[in-house]
């Protein structure tokens, strides 16, 4: 029990809130809505809000989004989008796992994806809002 919570407080850690603000104002701004709630988390684990934006990059790139329905089908969600992620452009090895995003297990994951999907939206041409977000260098004395 101890070594799980070691690992779970690391990757808590490794959270970085600027880089979610930056994702949220990205996925806001391309899909037109605002998040259906404040916790980053809880607004998308269910992989609703990622499959509208997924759709808003390329339409019908997700043919069916579950808006309803037990924890089986709102996870179906995550994989839609990550196949649409991949089909967009987005690199294998830069898409979370399922339990990343819907267990809450490691959301900086689900936030690195987001900004490897807009990498791949200016590979793509996309003409809509890029995600701005520059990382703070250390300052050494």
């Amino acid at each position: 029990m101890a070594l799980d919570r070691a690992v779970k407080d690391k990757i808590h850690f490794k959270r970085d809130v600027e880089q979610e603000h930056a994702a949220r104002e990205w996925i806001e701004s391309i899909t037109g809505e605002k998040f259906p709630t404040e916790d980053y988390e809880e607004a998308l684990h269910d992989g609703i809000v990622l499959c509208k934006l997924m759709n808003k990059l390329k339409p019908g790139s997700v043919p069916k989004i579950h808006t309803q329905g037990g924890p089986i089908k709102l996870r179906e969600n995550i994989g839609l989008f990550q196949t649409a992620a991949r089909a967009y452009g987005v690199d294998a090895s830069e898409v979370f796992q399922a339990v990343d995003c819907f267990d809450k297990h490691n959301i900086q994951q689900v936030t690195l994806c987001i900004f490897a999907l807009n990498r791949a939206a200016q590979k793509n041409n996309f003409n809509g809002p890029k995600l701005n977000y520059h990382t703070k260098l250390p300052v050494y004395d």
